[in-house]
């Protein structure tokens, strides 16, 4: 064998020499190798800082609580002395009335005051606006001259609510007749009927009595359950009540004018005083006609039946408003006006 040559450095020593290095390396990474770092232990100052804020605050709130109850304790004492004082005067007022001996005396005495400032209540209200039961005011305060008269013992308003107190032509009659019954209620020509009721009763008497009649085909009174019953004109609850159903009326239907001078006859006590608020002639008699329109003739003949039918020793004041195509009506119902002693009026469109 050929003889090896003996290394003093090889594979094996060079191994043992890198780990050698490895573990001094690793040590020194391992040890702390400066020395002059010193750790800092935290003082307990800012803690303690914050422990006398609290500490203090705590405090103050205790202070604020010690006076609010001092505040409250003061207020029941007050509200104590306040309930003393009240019972010591509820006790002196049960005294007073046990020492009365007649309290029926004092309550008659009382009631004469009453009855003194209704009185004079009363009369500076008639000195104010005269002898009108109902006050009224038109558009600028007007007054008119009418000529109508407003007297009477028993006065009776009769308002036409047929389907033609909707307008003045019968086109506008048709498309108001189509619409909801709040159109209709507010149409022009029925507001300005309700207007000239309102005007009527405002003017009446305060020692007559009167009844508000509405009719159509039919009549009735315009409060329901007061048929042939005279209602107090000097009590403004019946006035009132009155005026507000007529707003709620809804015209509809034909104008029988004899039906409604029928009804009249149905009173005990006749009206003396009558007005008739419409627009024409009526449209039909007790029953409806067989033919679909009505010829002016025929209107002016169901008239006179109807005027047939009118009780005697009544003024009739008309109050006639407009509507197209029915000439004939001026001249009849201005003859019946004059005929009974009353007026005969055809008023502006700002009347009342």
């Amino acid at each position: 064998m050929a003889r090896r040559n003996v290394t003093a450095f090889n594979l094996s020593f060079l191994d043992i020499m890198a780990c050698g290095f490895g573990a001094v390396t690793l040590l020194f990474l391992i040890l702390r190798h400066n020395g002059d770092i010193i750790l800092e232990i935290p003082r307990p100052d800012s803690e303690i800082k914050l422990l006398q804020e609290d500490i203090r605050y705590a405090e103050a709130e205790q202070e604020r609580l010690k006076k609010l109850k001092q505040k409250q304790r003061e207020e029941i004492e007050r509200l104590q002395s306040q309930i003393a004082i009240l019972a010591l005067n509820v006790d002196s007022q049960e005294a007073v009335l046990h020492a009365q001996e007649d309290p029926e005396e004092d309550l008659a005495v009382l009631k004469k005051q009453v009855l003194e400032l209704e009185d004079r209540t009363a009369e500076a209200e008639r000195q104010e606006g005269g002898d009108n039961t109902r006050r009224f005011i038109g558009e600028g305060n007007r007054q008119y001259l009418t000529g109508l008269h407003l007297g009477g013992e028993r006065v009776l308003i009769l308002v036409d609510a047929s389907a033609s107190m909707l307008a003045d032509t019968i086109v506008n009659v048709l498309r108001r007749r189509n619409m909801s019954e709040e159109q209709q209620r507010l149409s022009a020509k029925w507001q300005w009927t309700v207007r000239t009721v309102e005007w009527l009763v405002a003017q009446l008497p305060a020692h007559s009595r009167f009844q508000v009649y509405v009719f159509n085909t039919g009549a009735q009174p315009i409060l329901a359950g007061t048929e042939n019953t005279w209602l107090d004109a000097a009590d403004s609850l019946d006035l009132e009540r009155a005026v507000e159903a007529l707003h709620q009326q809804v015209p509809s239907g034909g104008t029988s004018l004899l039906n409604a001078f029928r009804a009249i006859q149905s009173f005990t006590d006749k009206p003396d005083n009558l007005f008739l608020l419409t627009d024409g002639l009526p449209t039909q008699g007790e029953k409806k006609p067989r033919g679909v329109k009505v010829s002016g003739s025929q209107r002016l003949e169901f008239f006179y039946d109807a005027v047939k039918e009118m009780p005697s020793g009544m003024s009739a004041n008309i109050i006639l408003f407009p509507m197209e195509g029915d000439m004939q009506a001026a001249g009849a119902f201005w003859q019946l006006a004059a005929r009974t002693s009353g007026a005969y009026l055809s008023p502006s469109r700002d009347w009342p």
